[in-house]
């Protein structure tokens, strides 16, 4: 029987962290890079015998990068701190890596957004390379929206991988304003411009493909917020980006 490492980055997941570690108690190997969390994650951790690393905070790809090298068994599979293996792909995981033919699968990943498990607005199927050989694969080692580069061939699994994103409105500016920045850096750093005209074209179009061409509409009112959510995050990333360039 194939091994499986599990790789978690984590930072004040304390809400979230249990019901992950529960998802994937049966790994044969868990292993989480903490970046300095001041809740009780943590500790939740050391309860399912995690392996726990304490880092600074670089970036998701590098972060995830370090989870990566701790890791000892054959397959990899990395997880979110707010995402969850249901039973039905934990079986199917299971019966993949019995008789494997690729380097890499991407799952389908199902996300709800303040209660809602958004089945339009582009967010399903949400493909997300997360199981993978390891030594066949790294994390790109961008900021934000890091992507796993398989060297190899890349196959689809079936069963969902479920995100719990998003739980109020709150949680949901946060967000916005962190990943606005990281990504309005990332911009920078390759060289980008940007202006008060640009920034508003951008989000005006993220909200169009979002709830009118992705079909947003049909995931009622959670599909018009995250819309406008999205037009929001955008927004920002470019008036951030302006004012970067500008000072």
């Amino acid at each position: 029987m194939v091994k499986l490492s599990v790789i978690i980055i984590t930072k004040n997941e304390a809400d979230n962290i249990r019901a992950c570690l529960e998802s994937v108690a049966w790994a044969d190997e868990i292993i989480v890079v903490d970046s300095g969390s001041s809740d009780a994650t943590v500790e939740i951790c050391k309860e399912f015998e995690a392996q726990v690393h304490v880092h600074d905070w670089p970036g998701f790809g590098v972060q995830k990068n370090r989870a990566l090298a701790y890791a000892s068994q054959e397959w990899v599979l990395s997880i979110d701190a707010d995402e969850r293996i249901t039973p039905e792909l934990h079986k199917e995981i299971i019966n993949v890596l019995q008789n494997p033919l690729a380097d890499g699968y991407e799952i389908p990943r199902l996300s709800s957004f303040c209660g809602r498990f958004m089945r339009h607005s582009g967010w399903y199927p949400d493909y997300v390379t997360r199981l993978f050989r390891r030594g066949a694969a790294r994390f790109s080692d961008d900021l934000v929206h890091e992507r796993l580069i398989v060297n190899g061939s890349v196959k689809r699994l079936h069963q969902s991988l479920l995100h719990e994103t998003f739980h109020d409105l709150d949680e949901l500016l946060t967000k916005i304003n962190q990943y606005s920045t990281a990504g309005a850096r990332m911009l920078r750093e390759k060289n980008k411009t940007a202006s008060l005209k640009k920034a508003v074209g951008h989000a005006i179009w993220a909200f169009l493909r979002t709830y009118i061409f992705r079909m947003g509409f049909l995931d009622g009112r959670e599909g018009f917020m995250l819309a406008i959510s999205t037009a929001e995050s955008t927004y920002y990333r470019y008036a951030k980006l302006m004012l970067l360039n500008k000072n």
